[in-house]
């Protein structure tokens, strides 16, 4: 790899990365507020379909992650994920958004194959209109929303409790 490759990854990690420094990694409230409704907003699949992502909001909880394939901290929340799917699947649609950070469809589509998220639905936001639709502020950026499509949650890191979360949204719709 070239030398200005691995600057710019680093670069782009520390820039992710840099707001977990300052605030508690479990439960934070980032991003979009709490009660509010995201914006409709297009991305893609990752043959460059455009996807709305309003075709999940509203019918039943909806957990957003913002990720990348090189986020060390995405790997890590991936079994919490993962588990939560297990727990709640059948009633929560799954969808992870792939930041246009240093990765391409094809960069996912390599990195899926070794490592695949058969729970979730995987898009790509070529164009940064999630991350600016929904506050994303880094990578591990999760966001619930409720069947209502309001948002429950939000919070980036590592030890983000999505079953919690989630056991507290199917409970009281909330």
């Amino acid at each position: 790899m070239r030398i200005e490759c691995v600057v710019r990854r680093a670069l782009c990690v520390c820039l992710f990365l840099a707001p977990l420094a300052s605030t508690p990694a479990a439960g934070q409230d980032i991003g979009l507020p709490l009660g509010a409704t995201p914006p409709a907003v297009t991305v893609e699949d990752l043959d460059g379909n455009a996807v709305d992502l309003a075709r999940w909001v509203g019918k039943r909880p909806v957990v957003v992650e913002f990720w990348a394939t090189w986020c060390p901290v995405c790997e890590a929340l991936f079994p919490k994920l993962e588990a939560a799917h297990r727990r709640y699947g059948d009633g929560v649609t799954f969808l992870v958004v792939a930041v246009a950070v240093n990765q391409s469809p094809r960069s996912i589509r390599s990195h899926l194959e070794r490592h695949p998220m058969a729970f979730a639905t995987v898009l790509w936001d070529r164009g940064g209109n999630a991350v600016r639709a929904f506050d994303a502020l880094t990578t591990s950026y999760v966001v619930v929303l409720d069947a209502s499509g309001k948002v429950v949650y939000t919070g980036a890191g590592e030890d983000q409790d999505i079953e919690a979360v989630l056991s507290r949204v199917m409970r009281n719709g909330r």
